[in-house]
């Protein structure tokens, strides 16, 4: 019998679901007709094991309780002020579901980010209405999540419904149109149209600009996007100028990073944020890992650019508390810093070896 199959990694289990007629529910996940119920909050209900697994996994752990009030209808939910407390606990599931989708998106899960992405624009749709600007960043998340898994058409449907609701809303801010191009772009170089994609890129980078500032790590995302279009295109030349940008702009960032955590070190109660958040550190890796390959591989092998990345790479890991990596990065950047006279990156290599060998030596330091 498969009357309550376990799923694998979880704690949840499933319950044949036996209902009237007239009362059929839905699959969380497809819309199809469901079969099953999940067993702890006993209102979300599945068309098989796989799709429960699925959505357990990407959403459902976290947010398994908090479904309960506001899927759960009674005379006193359905008061004026228990109404407003409803839209604002499913406000709060908006959050709570674009912030995962957002982290597994970064850490290049494509499919566990859907469950959440697809709860995040249902849940958007009934709390704002079909034509609000707040449904633009779920239908970005799940454009995000399409395009990681190939299914490119799709993406240009739910890019499109995202135009539109930002035609509707002519007062949209800089913020939104950024990552609309951002995607848009995305989806044009995934196509093949370049042009398409480069002003796409443009104007992110102009929106995001407006928004963050053009020395900001939002903006240069532009431009490392923008890079990998040139690169398609063969002007290596501009890739190169475009890397250096983006270069620069996160060795800035970096240490300043750096030199807040040496302030706050011997104050546990201090965190470093968002250095400490794993999603952003694959991102960030995976953003400069690209560079450094591309500087090495490059016939000019720009020592500078090279050592500066390296640099980027070993404080990103130092900050986020992988020695081992730190070192094999600040090393690749100490040798090639080495290479160029008196070069101004050499003494804070150095430095930033010596800390590294010092947490290997004293993992936990002494707050005295």
């Amino acid at each position: 019998m498969e009357t309550e199959p376990q799923v694998s990694g979880t704690t949840s289990t499933l319950i044949p679901l036996a209902l009237p007629k007239g009362s059929e529910k839905l699959c969380e996940l497809c819309q199809r007709r469901a079969h099953l119920q999940c067993n702890k909050c006993r209102v979300t209900f599945y068309c098989d094991a796989e799709h429960q697994q699925a959505d357990w996994v990407g959403i459902h752990e976290r947010i398994c309780q908090l479904l309960i009030p506001i899927r759960t209808t009674t005379l006193l939910s359905l008061q004026r002020a228990n109404r407003i407390e409803m839209q604002l606990k499913k406000a709060e599931l908006i959050e709570i579901c674009r912030v995962v989708a957002q982290s597994k998106l970064s850490e290049g899960k494509h499919r566990e980010a859907l469950p959440a992405a697809h709860f995040c624009l249902r849940c958007s749709i009934d709390v704002h209405g079909p034509s609000s600007v707040q449904l633009v960043p779920a239908y970005l998340l799940l454009a995000d999540a399409n395009m990681g898994l190939g299914n490119l058409t799709l993406v240009a449907e739910l890019l499109s419904q995202a135009e539109w609701v930002v035609l509707k809303n002519p007062e949209c801010g800089h913020t939104v149109h950024h990552r609309l191009h951002r995607s848009l772009g995305r989806l044009h170089a995934a196509t093949g149209n370049l042009e398409a994609a480069l002003l796409n890129f443009a104007n992110d980078i102009y929106f995001a600009s407006e928004e963050y500032g053009l020395d900001s790590t939002v903006t240069c995302g532009g431009y490392f996007l923008m890079a990998d279009v040139f690169a398609k295109q063969g002007k290596m030349p501009i890739v190169h100028s475009l890397y250096s940008e983006v270069a620069h702009t996160w060795h800035c960032h970096l240490t300043k990073l750096l030199k807040t955590h040496m302030q706050n070190v011997q104050n546990p109660d201090m965190l470093l944020e968002p250095s400490n958040d794993k999603a952003w550190q694959v991102e960030v890796d995976g953003m400069l890992r690209t560079m450094l390959e591309f500087e090495q591989n490059d016939s000019r092998k720009d020592s500078a650019q090279i050592a500066l990345v390296a640099h980027c790479l070993a404080m990103l890991w130092f900050l986020g508390g992988d020695s081992l990596k730190a070192l094999g990065f600040g090393n690749t950047a100490l040798q090639t810093s080495q290479l160029i006279p008196n070069h101004d990156l050499s003494e804070p290599i150095q430095s930033l070896l010596q800390l590294v060998q010092s947490q290997q030596t004293d993992p936990h330091p002494s707050s005295d």
